[in-house]
């Protein structure tokens, strides 16, 4: 079955032309601007909307994300208004994918399976867990991919080689 990311890459691949792709942090600065600005996001040229799950110990994450993040908890956004945000997107646009980025920690207190089901039926169509590892894909990836959402992995040049260079 193709998903919406499938069918969008697809379509540009015909019009020969790379994506657009937008971050946008989820409830930053509160829920109702956030809902705001995805709403608007497809008019403005947007391909697909990669939305980030706010966590109180981004790591990986930059200075603005770190910030936006912060800014979303403080206004009270949590994994769950996240995903009633995007059903309300999905009651506008069932064509544009939307892909989940952040941390593993907080799909799994939300729990795995129910999180899964959760983010499917809100419209979510891919995630990017930034701090899962290959080697714990039984955790997430597998059975996001067995509910049928996109796992899309981060990569660092020399993992795709798979090759050491000395310097």
């Amino acid at each position: 079955m193709q998903t919406r990311i499938d069918r969008r890459f697809a379509a540009l691949k015909a019009e020969g032309r790379a994506a657009f792709v937008t971050f946008v942090m989820a409830g930053d600065p509160n829920r109702e601007t956030f809902e705001k600005i995805i709403s608007g996001l497809p008019a403005a040229g947007a391909d697909v909307i990669e939305i980030g799950m706010p966590f109180t110990d981004p790591m990986a994450d930059g200075p603005a994300i770190q910030q936006a993040g912060l800014r979303a908890l403080a206004s009270g956004t949590t994994l769950r208004s996240t995903l009633e945000s995007i059903r309300n997107f999905r009651r506008e646009n069932d064509d544009t994918p939307i892909i989940l980025m952040g941390y593993y920690n907080p799909i799994y207190s939300y729990g795995v399976d129910a999180f899964l089901k959760d983010a499917k039926d809100a419209g979510i169509d891919g995630l990017i867990v930034v701090d899962l590892p290959s080697e714990e894909d039984n955790e997430l990836c597998l059975p996001a991919q067995a509910a049928g959402l996109n796992f899309i992995r981060l990569a660092t040049l020399q993992q795709m080689t798979n090759a050491c260079h000395p310097y």
